[in-house]
């Protein structure tokens, strides 16, 4: 049996077909939006030096593959929260880099992070690798956490059998307590482990955010366009690490940042390099991660650098945002290194190369020097001022009837389609469906599509236009 939808007298079958046009003046689809509460809950951090386990730690901990793993040091750059549940406790799990205390260049900036983790969580686990043992690197990152507050648990790592377990004893020494033996690989004494760290982890955080959830807001670009530097400068601290090595990102890291009076959240994402389906290793996981990061913001800032020429990289995650559905601004960085005739060439590149989305919002601004950073939050609050917009069913068909009469659409096999109602079936993005007698087309709905813009201000969201054609009814013979 057909499944179908009763709209106040009319029938909409599930295969897109509808009949017996009555009552349409009461019809509308509202949408049930939950509010999303944003409870504070306590963090702990995973610290330690490169390649002893951590990001695996932390996938084990979480029940899924978040944080991305490769069999090489240096993988985790950033600081990098995710959401754990365990006995009916939620807390958040921060995944580190590797700590070095005589770090230089990029991993100097990696360990501030890790320093950085340390000073706000809750509770910290220091993972060990219990085969190799301590090393000068770990008896540093002991004699720190020593010194520290904050409960720590010390953690020896890569215990995959009892074999191992006469090496664990000797971890005592870095003056942490019992070392809790784990395989975080094979999930060994995990569930032990963490049972210690709720008994050491606090009810609520040090600090925490209460009231409504923050408009969550992904920085997407290809790589070393600057997204980094970009979140840095918004938030005013060192959030993530920024280097001129393209690439330093790799898995999405959230930061909490104030601006215009509000608190948004927004994800530093990995740049693209290359498609997902020719990527391998850390690249791989990471595009992933970055598809996820899209699809679970409500807002994208597409960073494009202005002074080179707008690439295939760039085209290939506008189009990630744009099947999303999600709200965009583009904001067009490194303005301080464009001349007048560069100026002109992206104009032309613009017109050319991001045809399909001229209803984006546009600032150009400069992360290096803070140039006009300010103008994304006006730019973002539109955007998503126009991805929650729902017209009237009554006031959307009485515009619609003045703009078929004006310009009625194109006949098709000889007869004329009639566009008998609309309604605005959601938002997240504004989705409209006509009903018709006839199919209309896409040259027609694509000027529908304009005029709604122009009428109803969506500047910054993509509309969504769908046709529902009327099933042919056979004449009932005598």
């Amino acid at each position: 049996m057909t499944d179908s939808l009763d709209f106040g007298g009319s029938e909409f079958a599930g295969d897109g077909t509808w009949s017996e046009e009555s009552d349409w003046e009461f019809v509308d689809f509202e949408e049930g939006e939950e509010g999303e509460g944003h409870v504070p809950v306590p963090t702990l951090a995973i610290v330690g030096r490169p390649n002893v386990g951590k990001s695996t730690l932390v996938n084990r901990i979480i029940g899924r593959r978040e944080a991305v793993v490769e069999d090489i040091p240096g993988v985790t750059r950033d600081r990098v929260s995710y959401e754990a549940n365990w006995s009916g406790r939620r807390f958040m799990v921060q995944d580190t880099g590797g700590w070095e205390p005589d770090a230089k260049g990029l991993q100097q900036s990696v360990a501030r992070q890790a320093e950085q983790a340390m000073q706000t969580a809750d509770a910290i686990i220091l993972v060990v690798d219990a085969v190799v043992g301590a090393t000068a690197t770990d008896e540093a990152v002991a004699r720190v956490l020593r010194r520290s507050k904050t409960p720590v648990l010390l953690v020896a790592n890569k215990v995959d059998d009892e074999r191992t377990e006469s090496e664990v004893a000797a971890l005592w020494s870095l003056g942490l307590g019992q070392p809790h033996s784990v395989s975080s690989i094979h999930g060994r004494g995990t569930g032990d482990l963490l049972d210690e760290v709720l008994a050491v982890l606090p009810e609520t955080p040090r600090e925490g955010t209460g009231g409504q959830g923050p408009r969550r807001v992904s920085l997407v670009g290809k790589p070393n366009v600057g997204k980094s530097s970009l979140i840095n400068k918004l938030s005013g601290a060192e959030r993530s690490v920024v280097h001129d090595v393209a690439g330093t990102t790799v898995d999405p890291v959230d930061s909490l940042v104030e601006l215009g009076g509000k608190v948004w959240r927004f994800v530093d994402t990995a740049g693209l390099r290359k498609k997902v389906s020719h990527a391998s290793g850390h690249e791989f996981y990471a595009s992933l991660r970055t598809k996820g990061a899209i699809e679970a913001s409500e807002v994208a800032i597409l960073l494009i650098d202005a002074s080179q020429p707008i690439t295939e990289q760039d085209l290939r995650v506008l189009s990630m945002v744009s099947d999303a559905g999600r709200a965009l601004v583009l904001a067009f960085n490194k303005w301080d290194l464009v001349d007048e005739d560069r100026r002109l060439m992206l104009e032309r590149e613009i017109d050319r190369d991001l045809v399909r989305v001229p209803w984006a919002q546009r600032v150009n601004i400069s992360a290096h020097t803070g140039r006009a950073v300010q103008k994304l939050v006006p730019a973002l609050e539109t955007a998503l001022d126009s991805w929650d917009k729902r017209i009237p069913t009554g006031r959307l068909n009485n515009w619609l009837k003045e703009v078929v009469a004006a310009t009625p659409p194109p006949m098709r096999g000889g007869r004329l389609p009639r566009i008998m109602f609309a309604t605005q079936a959601g938002t997240r993005p504004p989705t409209f469906v006509l009903f018709t007698t006839g199919f209309l087309e896409a040259g027609y709905r694509r000027f529908l599509e304009r005029r709604l813009r122009e009428e109803f201000n969506f500047d910054g969201s993509p509309v969504r236009v769908s046709v529902r054609v009327r099933e042919k009814r056979e004449r009932k013979k005598r």
